[in-house]
């Protein structure tokens, strides 16, 4: 991961769940294999599995040292705090990992590799600080590029925050290999990457080059691929997190879109995943279908190919109604990629005639 093979010790202390720890969940779901641990004390003596569904037997312990004794060899942060910093508390445990000579692997707003303290216990035990969301240092200006290219280009969009998106995006990229189709995925956001091991964070990115950045991991993405699977972020009806949703939009220049929705969600989620009187209601599905076709439309023509539902909190026979309803309203083929796997996703993007402009735009 990010550059050599390791044993991670996921920190989520005190948030050690489904809903909070989306970074410590994605690594469990798709690099279980280098787990050794994760951290935290109000959770310690369970398993992944019984704490958030995934990860099976990874044991959850509450101290470095703990997780040392199990192989780990290097320290993740495994949660993204609201507005991105480190809680204080955790930094004893960042300043352990580094005394034993420990990376640490991180996906905050606020950089380790910017902090003295950690940058001088770094140096002083040979570790490394990699922060995941660090934008590259050029500005690339989007110009349509991404409408250029020859291969299925599919964004996953959604109707709010932490509903799916990469989960989606990463099932139907695992789904069109299994059907031989050469396939990218383009992370665009730290978890993303820490799956993929490449990308860039587009919320860490000045809003002018959001787009530039897409496009240019696209066009680089389907040089290879016949397929380039792009993560969704935010929602373009969340007020704090349209700006980026838009700039993806515009910047992948897609063929599709996969419409992803936490079944049973009615409101946007406020700051901190609260819920508030004044939320946001979430427009009907095949409302969002219309919105999202819209604005995509603005600057290429697409269409919302299928619904991926994350039917996490439902027990089978609900979870089953609720992919029946959500098609029914669409017109769409759904399903939840997690419970029944991405084939019907797959075979939605493959029947997608491709849109693309066929020449290139100006400089």
């Amino acid at each position: 991961m990010l550059g050599r093979p390791r044993r991670l010790a996921i920190l989520a202390e005190g948030r050690f769940t489904p809903l909070d720890a989306k970074t410590a969940v994605g690594v469990l779901r798709y690099r279980p294999e280098e787990v050794a641990a994760v951290l935290d004390t109000t959770r310690a003596g369970h398993t992944a599995m019984e704490c958030v569904g995934v990860g099976g037997p990874t044991p959850v312990v509450g101290t470095v040292a703990e997780a040392a004794a199990l192989g780990a060899d290097t320290l993740m942060i495994g949660v993204a705090p609201q507005g991105g910093r480190l809680p204080a508390a955790w930094r004893a445990k960042v300043l352990d990992a580094l005394g034993r000579g420990w990376d640490v692997l991180a996906g905050l707003h606020d950089f380790l590799a910017d902090d003295p303290e950690f940058v001088a216990a770094a140096r002083a035990h040979g570790a490394t600080l990699r922060d995941a969301r660090r934008p590259p240092d050029h500005t690339p200006i989007a110009a349509r590029r991404a409408a250029t290219v020859d291969a299925r280009v599919v964004l996953t969009v959604g109707s709010d925050c932490n509903v799916g998106k990469m989960t989606a995006a990463l099932e139907l990229t695992a789904a069109l290999h299994a059907r031989g189709v050469r396939t990218a995925f383009v992370a665009t956001g730290q978890t993303g990457i820490f799956c993929a091991d490449q990308g860039v964070a587009v919320d860490a990115v000045r809003a002018d080059f959001v787009a530039g950045f897409t496009e240019e991991m696209v066009v680089a993405a389907a040089a290879g691929a016949e397929v380039v699977v792009v993560e969704g972020q935010g929602s373009l009806h969340h007020p704090a997190y349209s700006g980026v949703t838009l700039g993806l939009l515009h910047g992948a220049c897609p063929s599709a879109l996969v419409l992803c929705h936490e079944a049973g969600r009615e409101t946007v989620r406020g700051p901190g995943g609260r819920r508030d009187p004044g939320d946001p209601v979430i427009p009907p599905l095949a409302e969002l279908v219309r919105i999202y076709e819209q604005a995509a439309a603005w600057i290429h023509p697409t269409k919302v190919v299928a619904v991926a539902l994350n039917t996490q909190a439902l027990d089978p026979p609900a979870a089953r109604e609720a992919v029946t309803r959500a098609a029914r309203e669409t017109g769409l083929p759904a399903c939840d990629p997690v419970r029944d796997g991405a084939t019907v996703l797959a075979g939605a993007v493959m029947a997608v005639e491709r849109t693309r402009s066929g020449h290139a735009p100006h400089a």
